[in-house]
């Protein structure tokens, strides 16, 4: 494989001055696009492993039988009890013109942006670390959703031994709901992405506000009112709990678009938005499809480029060049800040994968990502871990064949892991969403990946497993974990050296939480969800591909990323279901 180049490509940080951004790119593309992975199914679909037809309740029919709603028809096809094909993508509330292929799919990505990435996205609690930065300051490195986790930014020791981690079982680890917070009232479809959990409080994204909320309880705590509805959140925090978003300055009227051209931070513990700014490249208002905290730099990219502001003052930190010949298309943020840079000619993009200093964006590192690439997603900043769909081989719509892991100090290509789509449930959503993958976790330098639900020993049941990679070899480390019949294990994040992983249930259990030993892999069972039929409904509606699940001190949340039309007859309605053991 050729190596990366020595130095950085040359030039700014924008497009090329004959190729402004056009209005209208962030409304429903005029062609129709590929299903995408980060959206809800069109209808709510029941936990992993449901029967076909109940009888009474619960009780299994004939195969082939028509099941009721939400119920899949054939338990032959792949992940029962899921969506078979991945889900359609529902009509953009706020529609405009899109551009070509890739554009279209950025820009549609804008209104349905997850999250994650989420991340995903992906399981989340309260944790903190920091490391130098290189400018005699410390940065922080938390992260909602804990791609990395961990005190030291990779959840642990580099040889994959155990080092233990704060959440501990407790004597009965059956839960109960501790709150449930009704959907928003909406005509359409509403973004509702972003959830952070702190010591003081569980914070959710509504459509056009973030409201803080009491831990335990879930009584408000208060409110941060924005301008217009959210478009996307950092899943990242500072170690003083604060974080960022992108939004509308105002809500559009029916038929029309406005852009998401806002940046604000937001300070979780005291429930303030820290300042509201908009950034221009020449005299055109900048768009933004997602937003990243990284050592206290809020970087935002989108089709024009990207902009950094520090994350306490909301000084201007960098944006595009007018005659710049280079543009960040997508940021990873956490422990370090990685820019996914191209500084080709439109319609020619190489893509470059670039450790930046977050106060200056001057390059650190720089990978060349192989020809042909056009779409990658930041895994993971420390250790840096890239996921690519090359040469669209994956088959599957995750928007992931091959994982790059990346020496984020020289720049070199340590490993690159191949991970077919029919093997592996890994899901990303592209430069437009770069942290927006789920499925995957990052620490102990090992990347941690779920596989495809396949036959169970039970008859008509699905299961998975969760499987280890090194980071430096590319090869398995002989580690699997097994989510059981009827069960599947999904990745949420480190725990100091053990893997945190959300276990969708079959159709009469309830959820569970488990803790994934960093060295023997064993599994130690930290909640389940009660199993009784509303609770099983509405946790249904949020399975883990498409919202975001925080995991912290015993308590778990699952939130939605879309608000949509109430269905209170199977269970949804919620836009948080919380939950706690009596420890």
């Amino acid at each position: 494989m050729t190596q990366p180049p020595n130095q950085p490509p040359h030039g700014g940080f924008g497009p090329p001055p004959d190729h402004q951004p056009q209005g209208g790119g962030f409304g429903a593309p005029t062609t129709s696009p590929p299903p995408h992975p980060g959206l809800p199914p069109q209808q709510p679909q029941p936990g992993y492993g449901y029967p076909q037809q109940p009888g009474p309740y619960g009780a299994p029919a004939a195969p082939g039988t028509p099941g009721p709603y939400g119920y899949p028809q054939q338990p032959q096809q792949p992940g029962y009890g899921y969506p078979a094909q991945p889900p359609t993508v529902p009509a953009n509330p706020w529609s405009g013109q899109g551009g070509d292929g890739r554009r279209n799919r950025t820009a549609l990505s804008v209104v349905v942006a997850a999250v994650v990435a989420i991340a995903l996205i992906i399981g989340g609690g309260i944790w903190y670390a920091k490391s130098s930065g290189g400018d005699g300051k410390k940065h922080d490195t938390g992260t909602s959703t804990g791609s990395t986790g961990g005190k030291d930014g990779t959840g642990g020791t580099s040889g994959g031994s155990s080092t233990g981690g704060t959440e501990k079982a407790p004597a009965d680890s059956a839960s109960s709901v501790l709150f449930k917070i009704p959907m928003p009232k909406t005509d359409g479809l509403g973004i509702t992405s972003g959830s952070w959990l702190t010591d003081k409080v569980y914070a959710k994204s509504g459509i056009a506000e973030i409201v803080g909320y009491d831990p335990a309880k879930g009584s408000k705590l208060w409110t941060v009112k924005l301008p217009g509805p959210i478009c996307s959140a950092s899943s990242h925090v500072t170690s003083d709990n604060r974080t960022a978003v992108v939004f509308r300055p105002r809500t559009p009227a029916k038929n029309t678009s406005v852009g998401c051209t806002r940046i604000a931070a937001i300070d979780l513990d005291a429930g303030k938005a820290l300042w509201m700014k908009s950034v221009k490249t020449g005299d055109v208002l900048m768009d933004f499809s997602h937003v990243t905290v990284g050592q206290r730099t809020v970087a935002a990219g989108g089709l024009a480029g990207g902009t950094a502001l520090d994350i306490d003052s909301g000084k201007l930190l960098w944006r595009p060049k007018p005659d710049g010949t280079c543009r960040d298309l997508g940021y990873g943020g956490g422990a370090k800040l990685v820019a996914v840079r191209t500084c080709d000619p439109y319609g020619n993009e190489q893509l470059h994968i670039q450790t930046i200093g977050p106060g200056t964006g001057k390059v650190i590192s720089d990978y060349t990502m192989p020809s042909g690439i056009e779409d990658a997603s930041v895994v993971s900043t420390d250790p840096l871990v890239v996921a690519a769909d090359v040469g669209h081989s994956a088959g599957d719509g995750s928007g992931v064949s091959d994982y790059f892991s990346i020496d984020n100090t020289t720049g070199r290509l340590r490993t690159r892991i191949s991970a077919p789509g029919d093997t592996y449930a890994g899901r990303c959503n592209g430069i437009s969403h770069s942290e927006d993958c789920k499925g995957i976790v990052v620490g102990n330098d090992r990347l941690y990946l779920a596989t495809e639900r396949h036959d169970g020993n039970v008859e008509y049941s699905k299961t998975n497993e969760i499987v280890a990679f090194d980071l430096d070899t590319g090869k398995q480390t002989g580690q699997r974990a097994a989510a059981g019949d009827g069960y599947a294990l999904y990745p949420l994040r480190m725990d100091g050296g053990n893997l945190l992983a959300y276990k969708s249930p079959p159709y009469d259990k309830g959820g569970q939480i488990v803790s994934i030993d960093g060295g023997s892999f064993q599994t130690t069972k930290l909640m389940e969800n009660p199993a009784t039929r509303s609770v099983r409904m509405a946790e249904a509606h949020m399975l883990p591909e498409f919202a975001e699940i925080r995991f912290g001190h015993g308590r778990l949340y699952m939130s939605a990323v879309f608000a949509k039309r109430v269905d209170t007859e199977h269970g949804g309605g919620y836009l948080v279901l919380a939950f706690g053991t009596g420890d």
